[in-house]
């Protein structure tokens, strides 16, 4: 296979531009509201791709450990600030718990990953490291913020029945187990959904970006099944971690829910 990378110029990509006219003028036609959200956002792709592209190149030559442990720990933080956005009906959440979720469920996936199966040389090589704990981050993310959201919509819109079951002697586990159930498999759907297509509906990232690299298309797909397998191992664990730590939040010291959960029922 021809292992060499086609470049883009910086006149190429410039070019860009006329996909992000397609999608503001279908905006502006339909009247969506959302041209200057998506001028705001092609910016900031722009400047950040950019600024990310310089920093990994440093990250990437330095390869120190403790420097791959900062970047990743704080791509957790900034994760966990932006799942927490992502929820607006669930009032004054503390990152803190999105954070510890995230951490751990993007080291357990992305350890086993990194040392037992891709091994790289040393297993902490920042060029393997940092992608596949950001691609982990990416879909945890996104799987944890639509958990949280509907564990705090779902209790709202059940707390009479929750609250029938605590009268009856229930503990707060027992009252919203299975709101619990509902809230993690709301955050693993788009993962499963997505394994269910992989490969014939779509032909994800990783395994596009290593075939337009002139990766053989066999070694990219092994890889895609790792990248696959990772993500919804990382999506279920960080769901019920973070589940698990917010289902008490719901309730107050007495076992009962909190005035908030039944202030949203007028």
């Amino acid at each position: 296979m021809d292992s060499s990378i086609i470049p883009i110029s910086n006149l190429q990509l410039a070019f860009t531009v006329l996909l992000v006219l397609i999608a503001g003028g279908i905006s502006s036609f339909l009247r969506l509201g959302l041209l200057g959200a998506l001028v705001w956002g092609t910016v900031r792709t722009f400047v950040q791709l950019t600024l990310v592209g310089y920093a990994l190149v440093y990250i990437f030559r330095s390869n120190n450990f403790w420097l791959v442990v900062a970047v990743i720990t704080l791509m957790c933080y900034v994760a966990a600030k932006t799942a927490v956005k992502r929820t607006p009906n669930v009032p004054d959440y503390p990152t803190v718990l999105a954070f510890l979720s995230l951490l751990a469920s993007t080291y357990l996936a992305g350890s086993i990953v990194t040392v037992l199966i891709i091994s790289p040389d040393p297993w902490y090589s920042a060029r393997i490291v940092v992608p596949i704990f950001g691609m982990i981050l990416g879909n945890t993310m996104n799987g944890i913020a639509l958990s949280l959201d509907r564990l705090y919509s779902e209790v709202r819109s059940r707390a009479a029945e929750i609250e029938a079951r605590l009268t009856f002697g229930a503990t707060p586990w027992e009252a919203v187990r299975s709101t619990v159930r509902e809230a993690v498999r709301a955050g693993m759907t788009p993962t499963i959904n997505s394994l269910m297509v992989v490969g014939l509906v779509s032909l994800p990232g990783m395994m596009t970006g290593q075939i337009l690299g002139g990766a053989d298309p066999r070694d990219a797909v092994r890889y895609q099944i790792v990248v696959m397998l990772m993500i919804t191992a990382a999506v279920a664990t960080g769901c019920l971690i973070l589940v698990g730590l917010s289902y008490q939040k719901l309730f107050n010291r007495d076992g009962a829910l909190q005035s908030f959960v039944l202030q949203s029922r007028k």
